[in-house]
């Protein structure tokens, strides 16, 4: 097991592959730890160095009490990077993930050189709507929310898999501090002028069924930097890497590819 001791925080990280291969960075979504990836990963072409990490609050990183800002996690990103010694990564960030990803590409483009924006935009929902969901975590867990959170989640087909319970379970085990700390950071967020600014090269990845960001939100935050790629996988919900990993593989093969990061 490895643990990144940065310092304020310790974060739960695997990184696999050669250590000289090119770097793909993957940050999770609320609620989720690195399991995530899972089936996706073994889709992906050999001899790529593949992190992932559980963003603080989740998996087995630390959890501090809430709530939690952006720029805190975005540092705990670039911290992990620089322990890592890792430089010029593509960094996939699924929702809050690629919230992180972009701030983390505006503070540090030497650590950066493409973007995946999965089912993510540079500002998700209200400040009101967060704090109304965060209100109804502290008064009834995560349980109380925990239906409407998975119907955004997954697409209706997945709901009748028998793989469903298991990200129920892993919802439903989700500290409620990292939880209500990291709504409070996207509360908190609004990327539009700052992503806007980027020059690199993006993919954005949206899901056809997607109650949390849908496709023409991920789209408009593609939009805003010029030249990124637009992507719909569809009958997927806001996990398209669990629902269909292999077509998700595919795709964020075939942009790594033309960027020549394989």
């Amino acid at each position: 097991m490895n643990i990144a001791d940065l310092g304020d925080i310790r974060l739960h990280y695997k990184d696999e592959g050669p250590k000289d291969g090119p770097a793909v960075v993957f940050a999770n979504s609320l609620g989720t730890d690195l399991r995530l990836w899972d089936d996706m990963l073994p889709h992906l072409p050999s001899g790529l160095r593949l992190i992932r990490y559980d963003k603080r609050g989740h998996g087995l990183s630390d959890c501090p009490e809430a709530p939690y800002t952006m720029g805190a996690l975005v540092r705990d990103a670039e911290g992990l990077l620089d322990h890592l010694g890792v430089k010029d990564c593509v960094f996939v960030g699924l929702s809050i993930g690629g919230m992180i990803a972009q701030g983390l590409a505006v503070k540090r483009l030497d650590l950066v050189r493409g973007l995946v924006l999965s089912n993510t935009a540079a500002k998700i929902g209200t400040r009101q709507m967060w704090q109304d969901r965060i209100a109804a975590i502290g008064s009834g867990g995560i349980e109380a929310l925990a239906d409407s959170i998975l119907e955004r989640w997954f697409g209706p087909d997945f709901h009748k898999s028998d793989a469903f319970s298991a990200w129920r379970n892993m919802l439903l085990r989700q500290p409620q501090a990292g939880y209500i700390g990291c709504s409070a950071a996207i509360a908190g967020t609004d990327f539009i002028t700052p992503t806007s600014g980027l020059r690199l090269p993006t993919l954005a990845i949206a899901g056809s069924e997607d109650g949390s960001t849908p496709p023409d939100l991920v789209r408009e935050t593609a939009d805003l930097i010029p030249g990124s790629q637009f992507e719909i996988i569809r009958r997927a919900g806001h996990l398209p890497c669990v629902e269909q990993p292999e077509t998700y593989a595919q795709i964020l093969t075939t942009f790594l590819s033309e960027i020549g990061h394989i």
